[in-house]
């Protein structure tokens, strides 16, 4: 239950509420600190993850590309404290659910969890609908292939498989050593927009493309000699 309402409803309540009220650039900021409240989560919860000035140096540069791929040369941070609460809030949900998996995935299987996680986050979203009730016209979604594709995309694609793969990770690598490849959403999303929308890659988002695979590259290479040494 736990884990369907951080991950499965929560996290996308508070996120897209977010990008309702603040700027998409600072939600795509403050959601890649996720990997950092990660690591200190699991410190402080199960006192096992050893923060050592690798990890921080890493974090501390993943982060600060982060900022220059976000910003694609185009400085426009507007604050706005009710949106980046929300969105710390959704960087906060995941960094849980990533967690609670983490124990969780010792004693059952990946599509087990992922089953139960989807249940319960249908379940527990339903009572938002009350207080925010949408306006769906099933016939709206037939007649219109490009919002059906883009449902089942949502659903099939960006929901399903992802958290699948993403278990599947966490499983296998661990919770912290995954969290850290969050810091490629905004390079992936850099590179797809320049290819279907043809959005200008600027050097500013190359300069910050290059430092966000050195912070994971460092911060990796602690996790590699952790394992051979």
């Amino acid at each position: 239950v736990a884990m369907g309402m951080c991950g499965g409803s929560l996290y996308f309540l508070f996120e897209n509420t977010a990008l309702q009220i603040a700027p998409a650039s600072n939600v795509a900021l403050i959601i890649c600190i996720t990997p950092i409240l990660t690591t200190f989560l699991t410190r402080l919860v199960f006192k096992k993850e050893r923060i050592k000035p690798c990890m921080i140096l890493g974090s501390f540069i993943a982060l600060s590309g982060v900022v220059l791929v976000v910003f694609n040369g185009k400085y426009l941070l507007k604050i706005s404290p009710l949106g980046d609460m929300f969105t710390l809030l959704a960087a906060l949900s995941w960094a849980f659910y990533s967690i609670v998996f983490g124990e969780l995935s010792k004693r059952y299987s990946t599509l087990f969890i992922t089953r139960k996680v989807f249940f319960y986050g249908i379940v527990t979203v339903l009572p938002f609908l009350y207080f925010s009730p949408a306006a769906f016209d099933i016939r709206l979604v037939v007649a219109s292939p490009v919002i059906l594709s883009n449902l089942l995309f949502l659903g099939i694609v960006a929901s399903l498989l992802c958290y699948i793969t993403w278990n599947k990770a966490v499983k296998e690598l661990g919770i912290v050593r995954t969290s850290n490849y969050l810091y490629l959403n905004p390079l992936v999303t850099l590179l797809t927009s320049s290819v279907i929308i043809h959005e200008r890659i600027t050097f500013i988002a190359l300069i910050g493309s290059v430092l966000i695979l050195s912070g994971i590259y460092i911060t990796e290479k602690k996790f590699r000699f952790s394992v051979f040494h």
